[in-house]
C-alpha cells in the first residue's frame, strides 16, 4: 500500500497495490497493522453502502459527540469525488476542504479523521460507496453543512446536482456551531 498525506493533518489517500492479470484484479483493502503505521487508526465497527446515479450530491455529514466517526471510505463501482471538510475549531486548516476522485479501478481509499464533514458526488450511474466507520451510526447526533456554501467554494464538478430536501437545509460554515 502506498500512502498520501495532504496539507490538511490527518488526512491520508490509500492506494493499494493491484495485481492484475487475465482474471480481473486482486488487492488488499484492509490491513490494521499497515493502516495504523501510516496514521489511519480507528476501532471499526460499522460498514455502510450506498449507491448513487451520476450527479447525486450527498453531504456533508458528520457525526457530533459522543458519536463522532472516523470514516475509511472507497468506491466499488463507478466513480466519486469525495470531498471532506475541516471543522474542528481550533485547527490553522478550519474551514479548508480537500477533494479525492475515487473510482473503482484505482481501488484508492481516503480516511476522513474525526472533525471533518463528508460528501461526495457521483460521477457516473450506479457509483457503489463503501463507508467503514469507527463509531454506531445515531440519529441524534448528525450533523452537517451546506454542500454549495459559497464560502467553500467546493467544484462539485456536476452541473445539475440531485440533493436530499434534508441536504438543502444544512447550516453555511458561518452559521455552523461547530462541536469539534
Amino acid at each position: 500500500m502506498e500512502f498520501k498525506y495532504f496539507d490538511i493533518p490527518g488526512v491520508v489517500e490509500i492506494l493499494p497495490r493491484v495485481f492484475g492479470d487475465v482474471r480481473g484484479a486482486f488487492f488488499e483493502s484492509f490491513s490494521t497493522q499497515k493502516m495504523e503505521a501510516a496514521g489511519v487508526i480507528g476501532n471499526w465497527v460499522q460498514d455502510n453502502q450506498s449507491r448513487s446515479d451520476r450527479g447525486v450530491v450527498r453531504g456533508l455529514h458528520f457525526q457530533k459527540p459522543p458519536y463522532t466517526q472516523a470514516k475509511l471510505v472507497r468506491v466499488a463501482a463507478g466513480r466519486a469525488l469525495d470531498v471532506i471538510v475541516d471543522i474542528r475549531r481550533d485547527s490553522p486548516t478550519y474551514g479548508r476542504h480537500i477533494s479525492v476522485v475515487l473510482d473503482s479501478e484505482r481501488f484508492n481509499m481516503l480516511y476522513v479523521p474525526e472533525g471533518f464533514a463528508h460528501g461526495f458526488t457521483a460521477l457516473e450511474d450506479n457509483t457503489l460507496f463503501l463507508y467503514k466507520c469507527t463509531n454506531y451510526y445515531a440519529p441524534q447526533a448528525e450533523g452537517g453543512l451546506l454542500w454549495n456554501d459559497p464560502a467553500l467554494a467546493i467544484d462539485w464538478g456536476v452541473q445539475t446536482p440531485t440533493i436530499s430536501a434534508k441536504d438543502q437545509i444544512l447550516p453555511t460554515l458561518a452559521e455552523l456551531e461547530s462541536p469539534f
